[in-house]
């Protein structure tokens, strides 16, 4: 970094210069100018920035750093006003930036809790179906419960549900995401850039945080040219006949910036060598998002709106007993016989078309979002709406009568203020939480009462940075408040469908859900440090305390939910869970290798998780339609395992890379009652067994004006058998291990300087190996105890050619 001094002006109170990127000259927007002994601010567009000075203080030190560029302090002994600032790029570390759990842009490699970027060439380059199997390829320890190609919940290091706490663009996730069916509302052609947090980050977040975070971030304009910039995305998968289409556009100057997404994906029922096609795999998503921000030296203001619609089926699993073709509900209650019913035709398995059948996803958020310099200090504020619709249609006499049908409607805010208090110490302290409310309407059933959330968070952060030690932690307090009135239901007389009956028209109606006003509160803790041994070598540790109120559905649920064929049970008896995670890894990296590991150990109390009931012959509970019941239970619990990576880039073969990740986890319940009992109940349920994910690539550099560069990649996914699982009452079975090979070929090709065409063809799965993931709740949707064949379940995609065009522009 260089200061060319422009000017002198003796003994005055405020400096002004510019930022600028030394290896290009280009303005760097958004640079952080900040003294140690005042405050700060911000560059604008054109890289200019002004900054008061207090007076009489010398000497006066001033730290200026951006995202992705070496920052510098420099000691001031002169009157000089103006300064030229030129900051050195360091392209290798850009990925590596992370703004998710931080009170600033931090390197990952200088925070004690283990996050990991997954950058938009990662993202760009998958060929998966939805956002989260997208990250689960690229983050060791993150894994994903499935319900079919379009529906992934994330887990991380063996926890999920309400314990993983999903972001877009800052902003909690807030869907009805305690259901195995119900997947993340994102649109996964217009992803800048995932981050996933693993472990305790309720410090930031409040409660449902204790497993981690996943953070997804739209695309927002770079260049300040006035000029439309944008791309166009095409893509078609074989399997399922995938075709897919999205669009950016954007526009920026020093002061206003504009972007417009939008997408659009239909999808057929996958298939596989034993399964033949899988019935209501199928769907289609819409997408369509914009953001608008204002931006000046101090700071910049943000305004968002995001739709999200799809329709998806609901895949059941009933078939024939002999032949195993899958077959299709047409009548309903007594009259529907789940083991004979008929066979499907050829046009409802391979046609666009949804069966009556399905699920109707709809989410809305509006939320703004503003950074400003105050003070001495910089104020983050977020305020949000959002509003989920699920609609379920399991009805075949009556297609248009919905089973399940909830809207969520939420309100989110945060308010946090982040100081230099001295030398190399940051402080921030904020608050947020949500105002929530969910209503049941025109369905007939209802696993989830009407019910009012508020919840609300305070908390206190530090970080101490000096040459090589960083050292933060910090606490927070959360209260959560579920209130809810007495929920009645009734056979409706006219279609023999259960009904919502209303005060004062109760008589003789099921009160299903008694009213119910809890409140629930915790602390949250967190203190780590990361030491850099070297340039190439960093050590970190961590240990958090975890808060996570009960969910609804754990909490209060008493009803089927029929997009998951299960019968939910609640308590009201259980208490919140508290969890103690520890962290210890390292880090090595230099041109040739780079290399880390991370071993963990989390001890919850009264740790939360399904388990299915029998009755008294040990006969899984299930109803006339083949769905079982499941009831909530709580325990001691405790989850250990490891991540590590290794990547092998030799200097001597320009362009070549072998990188690797592996990761394995451990759950157990620590109850008196099943110690010892591996599978018969001390064995956790859902538990990814141990992977490991390989990948050779190779980059070739063409001298061509056209195709300026090719690279190939091949990617071995390696997945060991489960053997320890949950088998008391047949809640889980027995995983086989598998190995896939998936290859690519990606191309970039362009036209000129500003116009680029990204082509890439992938098949994965290419040897069409057969596989059900231990993840899979399709692996379990079967009505037989055996088959001609020896398989029981569904099994995952079979081979899938994908062809993806991007247009940048």
């Amino acid at each position: 970094m260089t200061f060319l001094p422009l000017t002198l002006i003796a003994q005055f109170r405020e400096i002004s210069g510019q930022v600028r990127d030394a290896s290009n000259n280009q303005f760097i927007s958004s640079a952080t100018i900040r003294l140690h002994a005042s405050g700060s601010t911000q560059s604008d567009g054109y890289g200019n920035f002004r900054l008061k000075m207090p007076e009489k203080i010398q000497p006066i030190e001033i730290i200026v750093s951006a995202i992705g560029y070496r920052s510098d302090t420099l000691v001031l002994k002169d009157n000089n006003g103006y300064y030229q600032i030129s900051l050195m790029p360091l392209q290798e570390l850009l990925s590596e930036v992370i703004v998710t759990g931080v009170s600033r842009a931090t390197l990952a490699r200088e925070n004690p809790v283990a996050v990991v970027v997954v950058s938009k060439k990662s993202l760009d380059q998958a060929i998966e179906n939805n956002i989260i199997d997208v990250l689960v390829k690229n983050v060791p320890g993150l894994s994903a419960v499935n319900t079919g190609p379009n529906v992934s919940k994330p887990f991380i290091r063996g926890l999920g549900y309400n314990r993983v706490l999903t972001l877009y663009d800052g902003v909690r996730q807030e869907g009805q995401q305690w259901g195995d069916e119900h997947g993340l509302e994102a649109d996964i052609y217009n992803i800048e850039k995932g981050e996933v947090i693993k472990g305790p980050a309720s410090l930031m977040f409040g409660s449902d945080a204790t497993a981690g975070v996943v953070s997804i971030m739209s695309t927002m304009p770079r260049e300040q040219d006035k000029k439309i910039h944008g791309r166009i995305l095409s893509e078609y998968q074989s399997n399922n006949a995938l075709l897919g289409n999205g669009f950016l556009l954007t526009r920026s100057s020093p002061h206003w910036a504009y972007a417009l997404r939008g997408s659009f994906r239909i999808a057929k029922n996958y298939h596989n060598a034993v399964d033949g096609r899988v019935y209501n795999t199928g769907f289609r998503e819409t997408n369509a998002s914009g953001s608008i921000r204002y931006s000046k030296g101090s700071g910049h203001s943000d305004l968002n709106v995001s739709l999200y619609n799809n329709l998806q089926g609901i895949p059941d699993g009933s078939r024939d007993s002999l032949s195993r073709a899958f077959t299709k509900q047409i009548a309903e209650g007594s009259n529907d016989d789940v083991k004979n019913r008929p066979l499907l035709s050829g046009h409802d398995l391979t046609s666009y078309a949804l069966s009556p059948l399905h699920q109707h996803i709809g989410h809305y958020r509006l939320f703004s979002n503003h950074h400003y310099a105050a003070g001495k200090g910089e104020l983050d504020g977020m305020l949000a709406f959002q509003q989920n619709r699920r609609i379920e249609y399991n009805h075949p006499t009556q297609p248009s009568q919905p089973g399940m049908l909830v809207y969520l409607n939420t309100l989110n805010y945060s308010l946090r203020y982040n100081i230099d208090i001295l030398r190399n110490t940051e402080f921030t302290a904020g608050f947020n939480g949500m105002h929530q409310q969910n209503k049941n309407k025109n369905a007939t059933d209802f696993p989830i009462p009407d019910y009012t959330l508020s919840d609300a968070g305070a908390f206190v952060f530090t970080k101490w940075r000096n040459k090589k030690w960083t050292i933060s932690g910090g606490a927070r307090y959360d209260r959560r408040q579920l209130r809810g009135h007495d929920f009645f239901t009734r056979t409706n007389p006219s279609t023999g469908f259960t009904m919502q009956a209303f005060l004062p028209d109760t008589a003789g109606a099921y009160l299903q859900f008694p009213s119910f006003n809890t409140n629930f509160k915790g602390v949250s803790l967190s203190l780590g440090t990361t030491f850099l041994l070297s340039d190439k070598i960093s050590v970190k540790a961590n240990i958090g305390r975890g808060y996570r109120a009960p969910s609804m559905t754990e909490f209060a649920s008493n009803g089927l939910d029929p997009g998951a064929h299960i019968i939910y049970l609640g308590n009201r008896e259980f208490k919140p869970e508290f969890n103690l995670q520890a962290d210890i890894g390292a880090e090595y990296r230099d041109n040739t290798i780079n290399a880390s590991v991370s071993l963990f150990n989390n001890n919850i109390h009264q740790y939360i998780y399904l388990a299915a009931l029998t009755d008294n012959n040990g006969n899984s509970i299930v109803n006339a339609q083949g769905n079982k019941t499941y009831q909530y239970q709580q325990s001691a619990a405790q989850l250990y395992g490891m991540e590590a990576t290794l990547g092998i880039h030799p200097q001597m073969i320009r362009g070549f890379s072998f990188n690797n990740a592996f990761s394995l986890i451990y759950g157990y319940s620590r109850s008196d009652d099943v110690r010892g009992k591996g599978l018969n109940g001390e064995y956790l349920p859902l538990m990814p067994p141990l992977k490991w994910l390989a990948s050779v690539h190779q980059d070739f550099q063409l001298k061509s004006p056209v195709v300026k560069a090719v690279s190939v990649n091949i990617e071995f996914d390696v997945n060991a058998s489960q053997q320890r699982y949950l088998a008391l009452n047949e809640t889980e079975t027995f995983t086989t291990g598998y190995s896939l090979v998936n290859i690519s070929l990606h191309s970039s090709i362009g036209y000129n300087k500003h116009h680029t065409l990204e082509f890439q063809v992938q098949a994965n799965n290419i040897f069409d190996i057969t596989y059900q993931s231990n993840l899979s709740r399709l692996k379990y949707f079967e009505y037989y105890g055996s088959s001609p064949s020896g398989r029981l379940g569904i099994f995952g995609m079979g081979r899938n050619i994908c062809v993806k065009l991007i247009f940048n522009f």
